[in-house]
């Protein structure tokens, strides 16, 4: 029985990550072909397709989506960051009301998804709140374009992705010791100096949990930016989805997931050697 619960972990592991991992990679090695599943594996006749990674590699179009994709991801998680840093702390020290802010930053969590996305849909569209309130206050008299923007793929995903960063923060903020900023106080540091000094750096491993919470999963995102962005932002997420459903070539879907994924470890594998060496 021992032996079985410690096998466990590893057999979910492989179950859930290393399998279809591997699938993927056998399919970004695999020949498009007619028939279901559209390709053709590389141990049939014809071998193993390196062309589907080369293809990544030097086509301008799917450069160009894992560059958006690295960069909308990268604004997403920063802003998910500057706004979590401050509401984890504040929500820690919050006393009697810790609870009830948690519960706030965690109530999106408590609707669907696409209900969500709907009601931004309603805010931002031409004739929705916002434009509404622009024109009744006389600020403008045509509706500004607010939908279908960059900013609002932001706003959507920021708005999505922010309770992924505030927790860790939050978790990482209740465990400090107030005797610290307290014995900073009594040494003549000011709370300013105090908080950058003592506080911060305690806070540096939770902050960098949060920003790669949000950039791996923004970074492959497709709803948000189909359902709230401009359409030439042609990131990771919709460029697979076209070639998965629209063009059924399946190896080069895979063969871009795995280039998304192999960009997406580098910052991972950073944070992991300034997390040893701090």
């Amino acid at each position: 029985m021992r032996i079985a619960l410690r096998l466990l972990p590893g057999l979910w592991l492989a179950l859930l990550v290393a399998a279809p991992l591997a699938l993927v990679a056998v399919m970004a090695l695999s020949w498009q072909a007619e028939g279901v599943p559209p390709y053709s594996p590389p141990w049939g006749g014809e071998g193993i397709n390196p062309e589907n990674l080369r293809l990544i590699l030097e086509d301008p179009h799917y450069r160009d989506s894992l560059a958006q994709s690295l960069v909308t991801a990268t604004l997403t998680a920063g802003l998910c960051l500057l706004l979590a840093a401050p509401m984890g702390i504040a929500i820690a020290r919050a006393g009697r009301w810790r609870d009830a802010l948690l519960a706030a930053v965690l109530l999106p969590f408590w609707t669907g998804f696409l209900i969500r996305l709907g009601a931004w849909i309603g805010l931002l569209r031409d004739e929705g709140w916002i434009n509404g309130l622009l024109r009744a206050l006389g600020l403008v008299e045509a509706p500004v374009p607010l939908l279908y923007t960059e900013g609002a793929m932001l706003l959507g995903m920021v708005h999505a992705y922010l309770p992924f960063a505030v927790l860790p923060v939050f978790a990482a903020a209740t465990r400090l010791d107030p005797a610290l900023e307290q014995a900073a106080a009594d040494l003549g540091a000011t709370p300013g100096r105090a908080f950058l000094g003592i506080t911060l750096p305690q806070l540096f491993p939770a902050m960098a949990a949060a920003f790669l919470l949000v950039l791996i999963p923004a970074a492959g995102e497709y709803v948000i930016p189909e359902l709230l962005g401009p359409p030439e932002a042609t990131l990771v997420g919709r460029v697979v989805f076209q070639e998965f459903f629209g063009n059924r070539d399946w190896p080069v879907a895979s063969a871009l997931a795995l280039a998304l994924l192999a960009l997406l470890i580098l910052p991972i594998l950073l944070f992991q050697r300034l997390g040893r060496e701090g």
